[in-house]
């Protein structure tokens, strides 16, 4: 009933314990709270909350518009639903080196297990679209630097993300990799890897554990988890996944009722009000205060 009963604390340890356990941990993107309780439901390890999946369910696209306050708040919203450790993406960290800083203490104070902060510009582009820009390393350095140095709790996972590897080639990307690692990265974000070779090299180049980022329709290939558990990846993300299926589905039934005038088609596949309330809890409430739950759900009976 209402929110997780395990804290951050105890979340930001067991998110480290599971990253040094030796397998491969899935992370879905939850587009909302209730699909991060969905992603507990159904055994995965972690949640994911995508910067681009925050900007594009305001409307807008993944080019660092969103702000600290925005994030954070809605990031909150969703890692306080779940046991499970969430992680999110701070973008650029919103700002300069004292802006990260800032940024990195404010999702500590929102319950999150971790972030990651990337090297391009701001404003920045998706990670998986041509034209991207990368700041010097000196830059990039000072935010991993930053982020690492304001956190208090020392389990808060900071994870540097480059995308060096689409501007510059595969040799930088590991060449920044270990520099990232330096300036204090607990993880490492490779983005835009081509192939497996491609996440074996980065393995290679840094003792921290690594992401592999399983978005559809960008440019790594969707590798199996016993793909990526095989060239040394210790946890994968699929960032955009539920949006797109909510909003696929969404799309469909919306067409239905402009051609058929009736939503009938679409019922079939929809979560059923019984699932719906399973999924809330609506019976916990009922056993707190039965004037919040006091009537049958038809076809339960």
């Amino acid at each position: 009933m209402l929110y997780s009963k395990t804290t951050p604390e105890e979340k930001r340890l067991r998110f480290r314990e599971l990253l040094a356990s030796g397998t491969i941990a899935q992370f879905p993107g939850a587009f909302n709270p209730l699909s991060a309780r969905l992603i507990e439901e159904k055994g995965f390890a972690g949640v994911y909350i995508s910067g681009a999946v925050l900007a594009n369910d305001l409307g807008l696209p993944d080019i660092g518009l969103t702000t600290l306050t925005e994030v954070a708040t809605r990031a909150g919203q969703i890692a306080r639903m779940t046991d499970l450790p969430s992680i999110v993406d701070a973008d650029t960290g919103f700002g300069e080196p004292m802006n990260v800083a800032r940024s990195v203490q404010e999702l500590e104070n929102a319950g999150l297990a971790g972030c990651h902060i990337e090297d391009q510009f701001n404003p920045k582009r998706c990670g998986h679209l041509d034209g991207k820009n990368v700041v010097d390393l000196d830059t990039a350095t000072k935010r991993i630097r930053a982020a690492a140095d304001a956190r208090r709790d020392p389990n808060f996972l900071i994870m540097a993300r480059t995308d060096i590897r689409a501007v510059e080639g595969l040799e930088a990307a590991t060449d920044r990799a270990r520099a990232l690692v330096e300036a204090g990265a607990d993880a490492i974000f490779p983005e835009a890897m081509k192939d497996l070779s491609e996440f074996q090299a980065i393995r290679d180049a840094v003792d921290v554990p690594i992401l592999a980022n399983m978005t559809e329709f960008g440019k790594s290939a969707l590798f199996t988890v016993d793909e990526l558990q095989n060239v040394g990846v210790n946890m994968v993300i699929y960032p955009v996944t539920l949006l797109r299926s909510a909003m696929g589905a969404a799309e469909r039934t919306l067409e239905s009722i402009r051609a058929d005038g009736t939503q009938e088609a679409q019922v079939g596949s929809m979560l059923t009000r019984a699932r719906l309330y399973d999924l809330v809890d609506y019976e916990a409430y009922n056993r707190f205060d039965t004037g919040v739950f006091n009537f049958r759900i038809p076809g339960t009976d």
